[in-house]
């Protein structure tokens, strides 16, 4: 064993002390006897005060995680990390995946996977001194302001205007499928500030603070029942040209590296809505785990989270080599979403009529909400058909899209 094998199996023990110490163990589903659960929605469906609570328990166990020095393992010390590295990052999610710990919430992932590595690039010394500690211990929570109602997945065709005004800068404009704005305290903002130029070169980025005078923020229902996306309305926001993210006029820059975060999270792990950790014990309760169309879908969900498990497992070592993942992380993206899909085929096939009406079963109509929830990530950060465009341009080497949107962003038609 090596120096640094020992160093991480070390490591190891002593996560899973301290993880002992702090929560209680989770039950194995291959042995029947996972936690008894209905909870599978890939959305959250809570009332407005319980899903507060989440996101304070959420926040509480980040606390506690950073506090005891396991919360940004791979951040710099100087940038408030534990200054070791992504290798100590895998190995604590490994432990941590067999404890009871609080069920995610996407404004945690936000702010520690998506806009904390991004301030950490493109935030000023100010910025970066006052907010990344906050965001890293739970302090604070992010939302991202990137969509649009009139751009759809034309991220850079956003029309939300930023005018320059001395020191500061003035928003107005709207966001949409913002995920827990409702409850987040800042947003990762991507607006228009040159409308004479292509619209990818007239963009700029900032870190909004939601309480400024003029950001309304108003909850959106989904079909799936629940209120996690919201639309943002910003009027006349002054916002400091302290908070900007990198150069003015580099916003294209920002959101794309801000959405290499996002696509390459999503491709790690699947631990949004159900999967073969509920659907294996739902199908022994039924007495439905003999059935050969059942084991086949059952097959096909392990087989994909086993996939996402290697490939997260080979970008971890691209990533310790030096090497960016760059438009890998598309595929990767891609491969998560259609493993949602493999869920849900799977739940039809395990429970058939029992699937559309509410009988009060453990584990049987509340998968509706899977659902009806897993398309909505065909959309969330980037469709399917940018993903398609990106692998087939960036990896495949194929010919670009003909555009019609190339001058200046004020003259295209919308």
């Amino acid at each position: 064993m090596t120096t640094a094998e020992e160093e991480l199996a070390t490591f190891r023990e002593t996560a899973r002390a301290w993880l002992r110490a702090n929560a209680a163990p989770r039950s194995d589903p291959a042995a029947g006897q996972e936690r008894r659960s209905d909870n599978v929605a890939v959305f959250h469906d809570l009332p407005f005060a319980e899903e507060r609570a989440l996101v304070e328990r959420v926040s509480d166990w980040q606390r506690r995680k950073y506090d005891a020095g396991f919360g940004a393992l791979s951040w710099p010390v100087e940038m408030g990390g534990a200054g070791l590295t992504t290798s100590h990052d895998v190995v604590f999610a490994q432990e941590e995946s067999h404890f009871q710990v609080p069920a995610p919430h996407e404004l945690a992932s936000v702010t520690l996977h998506l806009v904390a590595p991004t301030l950490r690039l493109f935030g000023t010394e100010e910025v970066r001194t006052k907010y990344l500690t906050p965001f890293l211990r739970g302090d604070a929570q992010c939302c991202q302001l990137f969509s649009e109602p009139s751009a759809g997945s034309d991220l850079a065709g956003l029309g939300t205007r930023a005018t320059r005004d001395g020191d500061d800068w003035v928003v107005n404009g709207q966001k949409v499928w913002s995920s827990g704005a409702q409850f987040a305290d800042f947003g990762e903002l991507i607006a228009r500030s040159d409308p004479s130029v292509p619209k990818h070169a007239g963009l700029t980025a900032f870190l909004l603070p939601l309480d400024l005078p003029g950001v309304d923020v108003r909850p959106l229902r989904q079909m799936s029942g629940g209120r996690s996306f919201c639309e943002v309305f910003l009027t006349d926001v002054r916002v400091p040209d302290s908070m900007r993210l990198g150069a003015v006029g580099e916003g294209w820059k920002v959101a794309l590296t801000t959405l290499g975060f996002e696509r390459g999270h999503s491709g790690t792990t699947q631990t949004i809505g159900g999967g073969w950790r509920q659907l294996l014990p739902l199908a022994r309760e039924l007495g439905r785990d003999g059935d050969p169309l059942v084991r086949k879908r059952l097959a096909d969900v392990w087989i994909s989270e086993k996939v996402l498990q290697l490939s997260a497992r080979r970008d971890h070592e691209a990533r310790l080599a030096g090497q960016d993942p760059g438009p890998i992380s598309s595929l990767r993206k891609l491969h998560w979403v259609d493993g949602l899909t493999l869920a849900s085929e799977a739940a039809a096939a395990i429970l058939g009529p029992r699937l559309a009406a509410d009988t009060g079963e453990w584990g049987t109509y509340a998968w509706t909400e899977h659902l009806l929830g897993a398309p909505g990530y065909r959309i969330a950060g980037g469709s399917d058909e940018i993903q398609r465009n990106i692998v087939g341009e960036r990896l495949l080497g194929l010919p670009a899209e003909p555009r019609a949107d190339t001058g200046p962003w004020r003259e295209v038609p919308r």
